[in-house]
Order: C-alpha cells, then structure tokens, then sequence
C-alpha cells in the first residue's frame, strides 16, 4: 500500500514538475528548468524501476538514488523561489508534496534496509 503511494505522488509530482518547465521555458529561463526537469522527474522513474530490482540490495540502490533526486528537486525549487520564478504558494505546495515524498523514500529505505539485515543474520539450515 504505501509503496503504491509512494508511486502515485511521485507520478503526481512529476506532473507537477512538468508543467512548472513549461512555465519556466515560456519565460525563457531554461538551465534551472532543465535540471528541475531532469531531477523532478526522475524520481518517480526511479521508484518504478526498484519495483522490478533484482535483489534487494538494488531495490535499496534505487530508493536511495530517487531519495537524492528528490532532495536535489527541493533545492532547485528553493533557488527558484528565491530568485523570484515561483511565487510563494507553489513553492510551499511543491516543497510539501517533494518533503512528503523524501519522508516516504526514507521510511521505505530504512524498513527494506532492516529487512536485509533480518536476512542476513538467519543462520543457514
């Protein structure tokens, strides 16, 4: 279930990411939302392929990789709203949805990593 959530607010939020570029380019700023671009929505792509990891140890990896690709997002959500491309009630909206989503991934990579541990210290038969 919460993995299922996790999935639906990344592609929520990747949505989101897509039509703030579209705002961004219409503005002609292009290098912050090419990047915004990139990390915001590599997040949920990344959460889609741990789906299908080959072990556990890679479905650890690709949590942790969207974990840093949400982080890296909220930075660039805070550097436009600094510089004045966001206005402060989307930004408080998607730095909200992207922490909700970093809370997720952690909680998520902290319950897999301690199931391979679990796993790791089962004496052989």
């Amino acid at each position: 279930m919460r993995n299922d959530q996790l999935s639906s607010q990344s592609m929520d939020f990747a949505v989101s990411i897509i039509n703030l570029v579209k705002v961004l380019k219409s503005k002609h700023e292009s290098v912050i939302s090419n990047q915004i671009g990139r990390s915001g929505t590599s997040i949920g792509a990344n959460i889609r392929e741990a789906q299908y990891a080959h072990s556990k140890a890679d479905f650890i990896a690709k949590l942790q990789i969207a974990l840093k690709e949400a982080n890296e997002t909220g930075y660039w959500l805070e550097l436009l709203y600094r510089t004045g491309y966001l206005d402060e009630a989307t930004y408080r909206t998607m730095d909200s949805q992207c922490a909700s989503i970093r809370v997720m991934l952690i909680a998520s990579c902290r319950t897999a990593k301690s199931s391979l541990k679990s796993q790791d210290n089962r004496e052989p038969l």
